[in-house]
């Protein structure tokens, strides 16, 4: 399943957010889009996800224009998760879970014991199985998080748009949830777009990185191209040392005001800075 966008340009009201964007999404790969705040990712994503109507260009599902389609076959192809979803009052975890099922459904196909198989196994993968019977509002920002998650799942689709799946998650639960991201694309062979605001991350776990600054492209490709230190300068404006491991690990280290630079020793840290461990002096 191909995604593409051509001269695509985004807009709210008056205001241009994203403007001329040319894009070619790796089919069967994880890709992540990356940027400051404000730069256009979360539009960029909006407008592939055929939720924001393009003021010029087109975006193109399979070769055709994905605003020509009717929204039950978009349904059927492109799952999304965004950023601020609104929960319906009341509704239990297993309930919304399902309602991943409803772009299969129709007047020659009701609900079926496939449809069940499908449910539990989304629970299962993003570990909200013992949640099913809870009413979603009552659950934490984290825990609501993964049930998003799991009715995209649901879904099965061969295209998912993620826009932050990792917001209020706790460090652990954001790797679970990026390495269920790879599983999906490296087992089912699931396209994979996301939003990321965490740079390392989003190079650790993406085949093809986006760097977005004031609704452009900056910079795309492999990870270990993408994020450098002329780079991260260009997308963010601040200056730091990166560092890729033999792994595919990168650490990108700002370097503040405040920040010891290349050549230069700490200062000794004030007593009160010391961390006491429980038991020991």
């Amino acid at each position: 399943m191909t995604l593409q966008s051509r001269n695509l340009s985004l807009a709210y009201g008056k205001r241009v957010v994203v403007e001329g964007l040319d894009l070619d999404v790796p089919e069967g790969r994880v890709t992540a889009i990356v940027g400051p705040n404000g730069c256009g990712k979360s539009t960029a994503l909006r407008g592939l996800a055929r939720l924001l109507r393009p003021t010029a260009g087109q975006v193109l599902l399979d070769g055709t224009d994905i605003h020509s389609l009717p929204t039950r076959t978009v349904a059927r192809r492109v799952g999304l998760l965004p950023q601020s979803p609104i929960v319906p009052e009341g509704i239990t975890v297993a309930e919304l879970v399902a309602r991943g099922r409803h772009p299969h459904h129709g007047l020659l196909r009701q609900w079926t014991r496939d449809d069940d198989r499908i449910v539990a196994e989304s629970l299962e993968r993003t570990h909200t199985t013992d949640l099913a019977g809870r009413p979603v509002d009552q659950l934490s920002g984290g825990q609501r998080q993964r049930v998003w998650i799991a009715m995209a799942l649901a879904q099965r689709t061969g295209l998912l748009l993620l826009d932050e799946p990792t917001s209020f998650l706790d460090i652990a639960h954001q790797v679970e949830v990026l390495d269920l991201v790879r599983d999906l694309s490296v087992e089912d062979g699931t396209t994979v777009v996301m939003v990321l605001h965490d740079l390392p991350l989003a190079a650790r776990y993406a085949d093809h990185l986006i760097a977005m600054r004031d609704g452009a492209i900056v910079a795309e490709g492999r990870p270990r191209d993408v994020v450098t230190a002329d780079t991260v300068c260009d997308v963010f404006g601040i200056t730091c040392r990166v560092r890729w491991e033999h792994a595919g690990d990168v650490s990108v280290i700002p370097l503040g005001r405040h920040l010891p630079t290349h050549g230069q020793e700490s200062p000794e840290e004030p007593p009160h800075a010391r961390v006491r461990v429980a038991g020991r002096p």
